[in-house]
């Protein structure tokens, strides 16, 4: 039997492709400083004004999440340093605009409490992007940047998921030499802990949701803080260990749920992420966490898979290059009232690995069968999954 799942080009080359097609865009108009107009966000229409006002800070943070491990990187052909170089200076650029009150790309921080999410995104860029992100910027812009944030503690994140939110930032402003608030940085770890639930898996809040949002928001946030404040309290730095087994189990089963096509279950809040649902693995790929049952070739087939799925259907992109809500296509009614065209951009978050440098293990080696590929599609035998 043949084996279509794995005639797609999973290669570097594609993925960069990828990279270029979601960011160029955003960068471009970012840079020019009429983002804010470009996008033209679509919507619920009973969308918050509020959300609204801050739906660029969304692409932008949601996008620089995703790339900058590869824009901190280096390695790679001639072609790829130049776009490397490009995007870089870009993204900069919209961060200046970004955070200066005075221009009309302005990320509204002051608006609403969807700045705390997407400051965030920002945040963890800038931690793990900051020979890219943050080095080269003026002292003026870092300290607009570090008031940004600062701003966002008269407002409180929801009981779940959002607590990361609040750490992550503030986890930044220590690793840019910062001061920081350590009590949202310990109210995340410690909420966390109390709502996990086993095999992996955490509550989003009091209660489990079953969604992506374990892959959206909790294992890479919560292991982002850790790895930055980790060694500042001893209580944090024991946390780690179990935290990084967490997430490799979990990637194990975010591995299984990609199909032999590059689908899977369209479950949950916020499915109009498309491939940002395999955040947790793409990070986990990333920052060397993958459970030594996956090769990490076999990891690098199954996420170009996934965005092969999401992302390369033309009904994905309109005619102005942003992407469309939907998941595999223009399916608006996919869009909860949260969702505007600036969160789409989560989608990014797939492209994490691009930071591995090219002689890495990941991008080594012919394309190799993902889990439910040698199951359904070449009908081998395997070992059964366990739980943590």
């Amino acid at each position: 039997m043949g084996n279509p799942s794995m005639s797609s080009d999973t290669s570097r080359i594609r993925w960069l492709s990828r990279l270029q097609r979601i960011a160029g865009p955003v960068l471009e108009a970012a840079e020019r400083g009429g983002l804010r107009r470009a996008l033209r966000p679509d919507h619920h229409p009973a969308a918050d004004p509020d959300r609204l006002a801050s739906s660029h800070l969304e692409a932008v943070g949601r996008l620089l999440m995703g790339i900058a491990p590869w824009l901190a990187s280096e390695g790679g052909d001639p072609e790829e340093n130049a776009l490397r170089s490009q995007l870089a200076a870009q993204a900069r650029a919209a961060l200046a605009n970004g955070f200066d009150p005075t221009h009309e790309d302005w990320f509204s921080l002051d608006r609403g409490q969807q700045p705390i999410v997407d400051a965030a995104f920002v945040a963890q860029a800038l931690v793990h992007g900051r020979r890219a992100l943050w080095d080269p910027l003026s002292p003026d812009v870092q300290q607009r940047i570090i008031d940004g944030f600062a701003g966002l503690r008269n407002r409180k994140p929801h009981f779940n998921n959002w607590l990361l939110f609040s750490g992550v930032t503030e986890a930044a402003c220590h690793a840019l030499g910062h001061a920081w608030d350590r009590m949202r940085v310990d109210y995340a770890i410690r909420q966390h802990e109390q709502w996990y639930l086993g095999d992996g898996v955490y509550g989003d809040g009091p209660q489990f949701h079953a969604d992506w949002y374990n892959s959206y928001v909790i294992h890479p946030l919560l292991h982002t803080i850790l790895r930055v404040v980790g060694e500042t309290d001893d209580a944090w730095a024991r946390v780690l260990p179990e935290v990084e087994r967490r997430l490799s189990r979990y990637a194990a089963v975010q591995e299984r749920c990609i199909a032999p096509d590059g689908s899977f279950p369209p479950v949950g809040r916020s499915i109009t992420y498309r491939a940002g649902a395999f955040h947790a693995l793409a990070y986990a790929a990333c920052v060397g966490l993958l459970p030594g049952t996956l090769s990490p070739a076999s990891v690098r087939s199954a996420l170009g898979a996934v965005m092969a799925r999401t992302l390369d259907h033309p009904g994905n992109w309109r005619e102005d290059g942003f992407l469309t809500i939907g998941l595999s296509g223009t399916q608006p009614s996919l869009g909860e009232r949260y969702i505007t065209t600036g969160s789409l951009y989560l989608c990014a978050a797939a492209l994490l690995p691009l930071g591995l440098p090219p002689d890495q293990a990941f991008w080594q080696g012919a394309d190799e069968a993902w889990t439910s590929v040698r199951l359904f599609n070449l009908c081998a035998d395997g070992q059964p999954d366990h739980a943590l």
